[in-house]
């Protein structure tokens, strides 16, 4: 292998390392703090009780048709 191919590797190393702490500090910023919490909560907020469905939803079975 050349010199080249060692100094191109070491330069897309570099380029990801500082792409990823850029992305890092980028999440960590104070004003994204109120939207990623919303984002949290998500999975613990219920629509609906078990067992009841929305009324834009149906139901089918493995053939396509409907269920009541």
């Amino acid at each position: 292998m050349s010199d080249i191919w060692g100094h191109v590797i070491g330069v897309v190393i570099i380029l990801l390392i500082v792409a990823f702490v850029g992305v890092w500090i980028w999440a960590w910023l104070p004003r994204h703090h109120r939207v990623f919490s919303r984002m949290a909560r998500v999975p613990l907020e219920n629509d609906t009780a078990p067992g009841e469905r929305r009324g834009d939803e149906q139901r089918t079975n493995n053939h396509g048709e409907e269920q009541r």
